[in-house]
């Protein structure tokens, strides 16, 4: 390895060991993420004809354009999806999820709470299903302990989720985006284990719960929202629905999924339009929650991570590091591509799954056996990488944004919690294999 190859590493260990430890040094991942996507590419440009044969400014614009593209596609499906779901939010969508989790029985909440949050997730993010379930929580369930329990429930339902859906989790839509995995491929091979890793640690938890809860205070939901009932489920209808109907989208045209969630989010924003031009909303505050109100709300420190992040990625994919480290790790596991994945889903506990994914991508160039669309390893990787960061609470975005909420500390969760998560997660692990072994023998 050369002495320039080895800056380059070197820049993005330390940017990665920043973004690590985002929650004790106090500076935001978006900047560190950045100024590693500027400084890998900067060294690169030290002597960049080692790298690119018959080098050109051209050749180099192309270049990075072409990876430009790629995690563009990403970003972009990722705004529209964070708009699309603050849309329904905002105005009011998910108001009967609390009807639906109503009850006294804390069992009964416990499961209505895991499903919900588990196909919740699949259609929309695993982050934003947190939010909105923490939220519907703290109307229903009075006692702190309680709604801690339940709130770390709702992180190992969120991952759980997402996992098995391309559009549930970051790390699937950039699997599916890059073509390594189809729609179809990932719903029906993960599902069944991101089942399991969401049902065990619900049978295990039911048993630590005893008593009943207060019975809720009746509140008027309707009163809340200046929409009518009619109108709110039909955003929700269009905002979700759109969702699912997303890679269906894809699979007809052809075209990027971005542009599907492109097309949903143009109709729900016509439609919104449409509503608040009714002469009764002309004078009333429903006007601040219209889309492109909603669009200034938009998390755009997370959008700049992901572009420092897949970039500085590249930057590593093109001075062949990935592919050397990609050849490494099948060596020393002999091609066990259980263990690997499994230690990347164990890693992603303490360490961003973004740049994880994002390095895997980009170590194994050669798209064929376990390797190739809907292969072994992508499969793996989805589930892995989704499920394990509900190890430990700052493992994933679902577990940092219930801990902020509700100012769940990291030992609390870490002794009452994780070792319930890690059973979910392997026992999720092992129903995948015997699922693949069964399924072989036939």
């Amino acid at each position: 390895m050369s002495v320039l190859t080895l800056s380059i590493v070197v820049v993005f260990i330390l940017g990665y060991a920043c973004i690590a430890l985002e929650s004790f040094t106090r500076v935001n991942k978006a900047g560190v993420a950045l100024m590693m996507f500027v400084a890998t590419w900067t060294l690169f440009m030290i002597d960049p004809s080692s790298y690119i044969p018959n080098f050109s400014h051209e050749a180099l614009n192309a270049l990075i354009e072409k990876h430009l593209g790629s995690a563009g596609t990403t970003l972009f499906f990722l705004m529209g999806a964070m708009t699309i779901v603050e849309i329904v939010d905002i105005n009011g969508g998910f108001n009967f999820v609390r009807n639906a989790l109503r009850t006294t029985s804390k069992r009964k909440l416990l499961w209505r709470i895991v499903l919900i949050t588990f196909f919740f997730s699949a259609i929309l993010d695993n982050m934003t299903t947190s939010i909105v379930m923490v939220m519907v929580l703290r109307k229903l369930v009075d006692n702190k302990t309680d709604r801690m329990i339940f709130a770390s429930l709702v992180i190992i339902a969120a991952n759980s989720g997402g996992a098995f859906s391309p559009i549930g989790d970051v790390t699937t839509i950039m699997l599916w985006n890059k073509g390594l995995l189809t729609a179809m491929g990932v719903i029906t091979e993960i599902f069944l284990p991101s089942l399991v890793s969401a049902v065990v640690p619900a049978l295990i938890v039911q048993y630590l719960l005893r008593g009943r809860l207060d019975a809720p205070a009746s509140q008027s939901v309707e009163s809340e929202q200046s929409f009518t009932s009619i109108e709110r489920k039909t955003i929700f209808c269009l905002g979700v629905g759109g969702l699912c109907f997303v890679p269906i989208f894809h699979n007809l045209t052809g075209l990027p999924p971005f542009v599907g969630i492109l097309l949903v989010l143009g109709v729900l924003w016509i439609t919104i339009e449409i509503f608040y031009s009714k002469e009764r909303y002309r004078h009333d505050n429903v006007r601040s929650r219209c889309v492109s109100k909603v669009l200034s709300r938009i998390d755009m420190s997370t959008i700049l991570f992901f572009l420092g992040i897949l970039m500085a990625v590249s930057c590593l994919e093109e001075i062949k590091v990935l592919e050397a480290t990609g050849q490494w790790l099948n060596d020393v596991s002999n091609g066990n591509h259980y263990l690997v994945t499994g230690a990347i889903g164990v890693v992603s506990s303490l360490v961003d799954n973004v740049p994880l994914v994002a390095g895997c991508m980009g170590m194994y160039t050669d798209l064929v056996g376990d390797f190739a669309r809907d292969g072994l390893f992508w499969q793996l990787l989805a589930y892995c990488a989704g499920v394990g960061g509900s190890i430990l609470i700052v493992g994933s975005a679902a577990g940092v944004v219930v801990m902020g909420l509700e100012r769940i500390s990291f030992g609390w969760y870490m002794k009452r919690i994780s070792w319930i998560a890690a059973a979910g997660y392997f026992a999720g692990l092992f129903t995948y294999w015997l699922q693949n072994y069964i399924v072989a023998l036939f």
